[in-house]
């Protein structure tokens, strides 16, 4: 990498508003595994069509991701999620459900897939805690978490793990199925956090900058922003480690950690 790419990249942020977009790859330094990074294994999420199919589909999801959240939930912010509440960007998009950029602070922001944190019911659409639910699947399936706290974690905040079929599952109150109020792939975005998201992106104008930070922009879901912006003639900054979808779009493309950067950028700005 070009140490003077870098340079230029960060002198033209600092210096600039800006909406930054992050990924999973910001995560990955507090231990939550991403998607399509270097030396990352092919994942197949479940979808939300596989969620809504079957109760023993909604079983297998909440077996694993029962064991996942006590890490995901435990999960701290790293030195990337501290840069950029300290940068505190006129907008924070992340595609991240797991909260790590709350707990570090930020302000502006929209998780545009929801938070692993809460719950929703499919039904009546109630909302409630995954803390309380967490709690509940204990009582209801004991010594679950020390039998499979071995499995291997996923990007989702969920694990690998085969063996769920006497995994017991609670219902809402008014009897319907529970999801985590994340966006699962194969469902949409609620559309006023997209328009929201546009709105932020088109104001920059050709004075702003965007930043992507940790994402492969493999799904639409985060690329829209940066076509969006490339074609108002806003700059667009990637700092990714491996190629994205967005590549062609960037004003710089860096292959460096999105800590280090941030944390950078951070001292610029303050």
């Amino acid at each position: 990498m070009d140490p003077g790419e870098v340079e230029a990249a960060l002198d033209l942020l600092a210096t600039r508003p800006l909406v930054v977009l992050t990924g999973a790859g910001l995560s990955t330094d507090s231990g939550i595994p991403d998607y399509r990074g270097p030396g990352a294994p092919v994942r197949a999420p479940m979808t939300y069509q596989e969620f809504i199919a079957t109760p023993e589909a909604q079983r297998r999801y909440w077996a694993r991701s029962h064991v996942g959240w006590q890490r995901m939930g435990h999960a701290e912010p790293n030195d990337g999620h501290r840069a950029l509440a300290a940068v505190d960007p006129l907008l924070l998009i992340t595609q991240n459900v797991d909260g790590l950029h709350e707990a570090a602070g930020s302000q502006r922001l929209i998780a545009l897939h929801g938070r692993v944190a809460d719950v929703i019911c499919l039904s009546c659409r109630a909302t409630s805690s995954r803390a309380a639910l967490a709690g509940l699947l204990d009582e209801l399936n004991p010594g679950w978490i020390d039998r499979h706290g071995s499995a291997l974690t996923k990007p989702d905040g969920d694990v690998e793990l085969d063996e769920t079929a006497d995994f017991v599952v609670p219902t809402c109150e008014c009897g319907g199925p529970l999801k985590p109020d994340v966006v699962f792939f194969g469902e949409n975005v609620p559309a006023d956090r997209v328009a929201r998201c546009y709105a932020a992106v088109e104001a920059l104008g050709t004075g702003g900058a965007l930043l992507v930070a940790g994402s492969s922009l493999t799904v639409m879901s985060g690329l829209r922003f940066v076509k969006r912006a490339a074609a108002g003639g806003t700059p667009v900054v990637i700092v990714n480690r491996g190629a994205t979808r967005g590549d062609a779009l960037a004003t710089y493309k860096l292959e460096v950690g999105t800590s280090e950067f941030l944390t950078e950028l951070a001292a610029l700005v303050a």
